[in-house]
């Protein structure tokens, strides 16, 4: 029988934790350590019944523990060195999106890991859930172009107040959040994006001036196609029309339509965050009177996986790709080309001009 990988967390807030408890229960990973700066650590040891060992620094961490691969969930501004030492040590990664704050901080983690031979695999959890499978399935039987309106406002108070005002000391709404939606419209389309706009408002004193806490990107495609998505964090964003999951072309309109996780008070709510519960088919092919053909079909999706379901497939994903030694170019490819169209965005809104993507 095969030792199980020993695997090392850095970051044990929301993501982190629930990383953790997929290893903790998977036979296949053996947690050798938990990384923080803070006492998420031992609120994590505590939640997991573990008794593992705890390190502020992740450096010594590292050189104690020997793992085989890291997974890290911190701000997106410690992931570049934190992935480049990781893969030096030679430890394949799971990472949390995005890959990095940059760009180019990117590039060089991907480009580390074709020299150590190591996995990286990037935290897109949409791409693991079966119903954002079926609604970019349903999205390609519309024709061409399409029109993808979507969008994610959180309402956020208390802790998570807190979180989201540490994250845009790194990164604006659109960018961290949009990174996301922004892969699931590429998928859609499966179209080269070539030009973006984008705008955005700084609405509180608590964030540095040269960020904004609400933002809205447009992007076409090389097809025709177009699409908008909006991110705003705060205590003053509206709930109003806050989960907007909706595409249409030629041949009708695929809205995912979550009545539960999309109500009042849920907006900064991760487990709400993937949640469809339900895909509505609109065909618009209409008769000689211009009426309707056909009715509006609705896809049951309420047997979806939770949160915490999610990040469990995300590591099985992780173990095969180890294990089956999976090619991942065009996984690091994609997780760098949804990152490089939200930088762009991020650069309209600060210049306030169209941005032509190479």
């Amino acid at each position: 029988m095969n030792s199980p990988l020993k695997i090392l967390v850095i970051g044990c807030g929301n993501m982190g934790a629930s990383h953790a408890a997929a290893y903790d229960k998977m036979s296949e990973f053996e947690i050798c350590g938990l990384v923080s700066r803070g006492s998420s650590k031992e609120k994590l040891n505590q939640k997991l019944n573990g008794n593992y060992p705890l390190f502020d620094d992740y450096q010594k961490a590292l050189t104690e523990t020997k793992p085989d691969a890291v997974c890290i969930s911190t701000y997106p501004d410690t992931h570049e060195e934190i992935a480049i030492n990781s893969l030096e040590q030679g430890c394949h990664i799971f990472i949390e999106k995005p890959l990095a704050d940059t760009i180019a901080g990117s590039e060089r983690i991907i480009q580390k890991a074709k020299e150590s031979n190591k996995k990286v695999v990037v935290g897109y959890i949409l791409r693991h859930h079966p119903s954002w499978i079926r609604f970019i399935d349903e999205a390609q039987k519309l024709g061409k172009p399409l029109v993808m309106r979507m969008n994610l406002n959180q309402q956020s108070h208390g802790v998570m107040w807190d979180v989201h005002r540490s994250l845009m000391k790194s990164l604006s709404p659109i960018v961290d959040c949009g990174v996301h939606y922004i892969d699931v419209m590429c998928q859609m389309t499966r179209s080269k994006p070539v030009t973006v706009s984008a705008i955005g408002a700084r609405l509180t004193e608590d964030i540095a001036p040269d960020n904004y806490n609400y933002g809205q990107l447009q992007i076409r495609f090389e097809d025709g196609s177009v699409g908008w998505y909006e991110a705003g964090w705060g205590p003053m964003v509206s709930e109003t029309a806050f989960f907007i999951k909706d595409v249409f072309g030629p041949k009708g309109a695929v809205s995912i339509v979550a009545k539960d996780a999309g109500g009042s008070g849920k907006s900064d709510d991760v487990d709400s965050h993937t949640k469809t519960e339900s895909i509505r088919v609109h065909h618009a092919e209409i008769d000689s009177k211009n009426h309707f053909t056909k009715a509006d079909e609705w896809i049951d999706m309420k047997d979806e996986p939770g949160h915490q379901e999610l990040c469990d497939r995300e590591q099985a994903y992780f173990l095969k790709a180890i294990k089956e030694n999976i090619d991942l170019t065009d996984h690091l490819d994609d997780a760098l080309n949804s990152l490089k169209i939200a930088f762009a965005c991020d650069e309209s809104v600060k210049t306030g001009k169209i941005i032509t993507l190479k």
